[in-house]
């Protein structure tokens, strides 16, 4: 199992990785230079993956100004938290703001509504 990381970085990654695709995708239409219905294919849709990632970008901003701001008990800086629980963005720490799941072994399953029933019925 891959090492979960923090929800903010996971997807400022995931638009990264668009603005390359995009790049890709319309150097491939490139190769097509003969058929320009194909190459122009190629230029809209990595244009479409470019844009996409500006929309990604767009939406983590909005969620990262929301996102409560706390200090990190392992490595002592300030880091930015989404959910139930999180990882710290520099150390790894696993993190929570809620009382009853302290203690608990790290699950992301905890950020999902059905989880927050089961923990708030077990009080």
């Amino acid at each position: 199992m891959k090492p979960y990381k923090n929800k903010i970085n996971r997807i400022r990654s995931f638009a990264l990785s668009l603005i390359f695709i995009g790049v890709v995708i319309m150097y491939l239409g490139i190769f097509f230079r003969k058929n320009e219905i194909i190459m122009l294919i190629f230029m809209v849709l990595g244009l479409l993956a470019i844009l996409g990632s500006t929309v990604v970008y767009a939406w983590i901003g909005t969620l990262s100004t929301r996102a409560v701001q706390i200090v990190c008990p392992n490595c002592g800086k300030a880091t930015k938290m989404l959910g139930r629980v999180d990882m710290c963005g520099h150390c790894r720490e696993p993190l929570t703001l809620d009382p009853s799941l302290e203690g608990k072994e790290f699950d992301v399953a905890y950020n999902r509504p059905e989880n927050k029933k089961k923990t708030s019925e077990k009080k």
